[in-house]
């Protein structure tokens, strides 16, 4: 949005140029505000609920297929998902008038060149607050500086550990944009498919890279898109609201930049001709140099373009080329080269290839296979749904059973329960289940549901306090159905504390899971200091269930910890640790990141019947013994 002139009114509104006076803003210019907004309620400390609130109205805007300027003056305003009357009212005053008085106003109150800072791990709102309060910090030139100078370990709370990763953060910027988790890059390809998918005739749109490979974070969009007309292909990418920049277009493929998102590199592959295309985007690079050595062994060099014969004695040059093969998808490719197919999640050079040539490979955990979910919240704690709703949901997506584990009392910032609030609680659950068993005897259940019917389990997710002391006393634990455990407070003592606490968990014969055990958050908060080797032990010994976290933020265990514990005999499971309704498809990367952990069915415990998990859960005592 163009500056506000130095003889403006700031709190000037709609109406106070003539239409035909005012220029008409793009898509892309009206989201650039409504981030703006975003990110300077964020360093006023805003509410956060209404700083994304603005964001997505900004994402809503800059994908909208229509030009929203035209279209309020107009007088058509069309209806943008998720945002309601107020911000719809500073859109309709920023296309009709070309100025927001409320941006202007929040401009007026903080400089923007602070935003910057927030993209940096360990600088939050506050902390950027304090830097231009205290060191007179604006841009990332005046952190740099402070950080060079020592300055920045004056201000309190700043100790050597936070430091170190705003001095890491700073060396990644330069390096150039930060990564996307896993959810957010999943949600932007969706749109741009869609997008494109509309905008010209096209066989399938698929991603490749990092995000088919479902890596917790993804750097550049890869995108292929199967069509006859690559042009009008490509001619509908760069058209795009979201687009920023054209980096640069070719007869096949493109590469643009998005407004404060990532670069997408858009490939259009011929029809028919997919398998190799779609093997050689997703990667990885070292899972490709693998399927290159096998194929020269055999006398081909492979690349996205298909297998081409070589002379004998001839090296990879395509000049040498007497026969291409080409293949319509992925199983053909991998079966030329004497090979099952590799699921994408695998392609990490791992030892995949080493076990597809021994037929080794892992069947691996799918969605389908779990039975139900043993982590989410309700409005009782720090959730967003009532009870029921938590239970309708899950129902509906034909699990067999859900866990709800509101926090318990000492982690007061979540709104904890403490016994009597339980005992209400599951006076709650109790009416659900009973209503869920006769609509089942009834014949008047929802379609759709599980073969055995659906119940909502009561458990707690229950705090292990800093003292090394389990939140709640055996005699309340010993009423919940599962109890899920985990540590929030008190993540810098030191490894032995850590571990005590955590021991003290894992062999209570009350505590079936532990959640989230690193306690990372991702690009926002470390691991915790844990010796991996000994809570993986005692994990398996007590049987005490590790959770794979589902939420993006969190993907906890990771790929390589779950691997690990699951090779040190620990039984898992996959989660999604909902907050709200959309929260609860978090279990599906929960699944892909277990899928990239090599790991089975069998090795979840929530690919079980209720029967099954229960029967787990009662054995626990005799399995946690000292």
């Amino acid at each position: 949005m163009p500056a506000p002139s130095d003889h403006a009114d700031a709190d000037a509104g709609a109406g106070t140029a003539p239409p035909d006076a005012v220029p008409l803003l793009t898509n892309l210019e009206l989201a650039r505000a409504f981030i703006e907004i975003g990110d300077l309620l964020e360093l006023k400390g805003e509410n956060r609920f209404k700083v994304q609130a603005y964001r997505r109205a900004a994402e809503e805007i800059a994908h909208s297929s229509v030009s929203l300027a035209e279209a309020y003056r107009a007088g058509r305003p069309p209806r943008l998902p998720g945002v309601g009357a107020a911000i719809a009212e500073k859109l309709h005053e920023l296309a009709a008038t070309g100025r927001l008085a409320f941006l202007e106003r929040l401009r007026a109150e903080m400089p923007a060149s602070l935003v910057e800072l927030l993209a940096l791990p360990g600088v939050g709102p506050s902390t950027a607050r304090e830097l231009h309060r205290r060191l007179g910090v604006r841009t990332l030139a005046d952190l740099e500086e402070a950080v060079r100078s020592g300055a920045l370990r004056s201000l309190p709370g700043i100790g050597e550990r936070t430091e170190e990763r705003v001095r890491a953060g700073l060396a990644n910027l330069e390096a150039g944009r930060p990564r996307l988790r896993l959810g957010e890059a999943d949600a932007l390809f969706s749109r741009l498919a869609e997008a494109l998918a509309a905008a010209v005739p096209v066989g399938r749109v698929a991603a490749a890279g990092s995000l088919r490979r479902r890596r917790e974070t993804v750097g550049d969009l890869d995108v292929l898109v199967e069509g006859e007309q690559a042009a009008q292909v490509i001619d509908a990418l760069v058209g795009l609201s979201p687009v920023e920049r054209v980096v640069n277009r070719g007869g096949h493929r493109a590469t643009v930049q998005l407004l404060r998102g990532p670069q997408v590199d858009l490939m259009v592959m011929p029809p028919g001709r997919a398998g190799t295309y779609l093997v050689h985007f997703t990667g990885s690079a070292e899972h490709n140099v693998r399927l290159r050595e096998l194929a020269r062994d055999r006398g081909w060099s492979l690349s996205e373009h298909g297998f081409t014969r070589l002379l004998d004695g001839a090296g990879d040059d395509p000049s040498d080329a007497r026969e291409v093969r080409t293949f319509a998808t992925e199983e053909e490719v991998y079966a030329f080269l004497d090979l099952p197919y590799v699921a994408p999640e695998l392609r990490e050079d791992r030892g995949e290839v080493e076990a597809a040539l021994a037929g080794r490979l892992p069947r691996l955990v799918e969605a389908g296979d779990l039975q139900g979910d043993c982590h989410s919240h309700s409005e009782w704690s720090d959730g967003h749904l009532a009870i029921e709703q938590v239970a309708e949901a899950m129902r509906a997506r034909g699990y067999a059973y859900q866990v709800l584990t509101d926090h318990t009392r000492s982690l007061t910032i979540a709104n904890g329960l403490d016994p009597a609030r339980f005992a209400e609680q599951r006076h709650i659950i109790d009416q659900l289940n009973e209503r869920f068993a006769r609509e089942e005897a009834e014949g008047t259940a929802p379609d759709g549901g599980h073969p055995d019917g659906f119940r909502l389990l009561h458990g707690c997710e229950l705090e292990i306090r800093t003292d090394g002391q389990l939140d709640l006393p055996d005699e309340v634990l010993a009423g919940f159905d599962v109890v899920v455990a985990s540590l929030h407070v008190g993540r810098r003592q030191p490894r032995a504390q850590l571990m005590q606490r955590y021991m003290t968990a894992l062999r209570s014969p009350h505590v079936d899971i532990i959640a989230h055990p690193s306690g990372r958050k991702i690009g926002i908060r470390d691991d915790l200091d844990l010796d991996w080797e000994t809570l993986f032990g005692e994990a398996a010994r007590t049987g005490t269930l590790l959770e794979i976290n589902g939420s993006d933020e969190r993907l906890d265990l990771d790929d390589r910890r779950a691997r690990q514990a699951r090779d040190a005999g620990c039984r898992l499971v996959i989660d999604s640790d909902a907050h709200y309704l959309s929260e609860l498809a978090n279990i599906d990367f929960g699944v892909s990141l277990a899928r990239r952990a090599w790991i089975e069915a069998a090795d979840v415990m929530n690919t079980r019947s209720r029967e099954e998990l229960l029967d787990w859960v009662a054995g626990k005592a005799g399995r946690a013994g000292r």
